[in-house]
């Protein structure tokens, strides 16, 4: 059975998007052009790709309109959902819905990256 090994992101601006991850903790490299990659603690890796990079081998490529993929980071305590909440809309990216007490048993929240990607913050409570 195929395993999912890696998630992929088209980037319209790849260096701001960089920068909203490595703020989520993701450690992305200092190099990259055009393509860069991130080994998640879980194996999997998550690729972001300019749009150029994607047109080189599908030159009919064009961004669509929606929520094709949306991303979900457990935090380590619910403190840390606020915390992380706080930094990433305080670094002038995209708060979609402040940290509450989900009825499900999680501390959460939702951001957007810089392509309008959701990304979820949650914690157990």
């Amino acid at each position: 059975m195929p395993e999912l090994n890696a998630i992929g992101i088209v980037a319209a601006d790849p260096g701001r998007s960089i920068a909203f991850y490595r703020l989520l903790g993701v450690d992305f490299p200092e190099d990259g052009e055009g393509h860069i990659e991130a080994t998640l603690p879980s194996g999997v890796r998550f690729m972001l790709d300019d749009e150029e990079v994607i047109r080189s081998f599908r030159p009919d490529w064009t961004r669509e309109i929606g929520n094709q993929v949306a991303l979900a980071f457990e935090c380590a305590s619910p403190a840390e959902v606020d915390e992380l909440y706080a930094r990433v809309a305080a670094a002038g990216f995209q708060a979609e819905k402040e940290p509450w007490d989900a009825f499900w048993g999680q501390r959460y929240a939702q951001l957007r990256d810089p392509d309008g990607v959701p990304v979820d913050l949650f914690a157990p409570l």
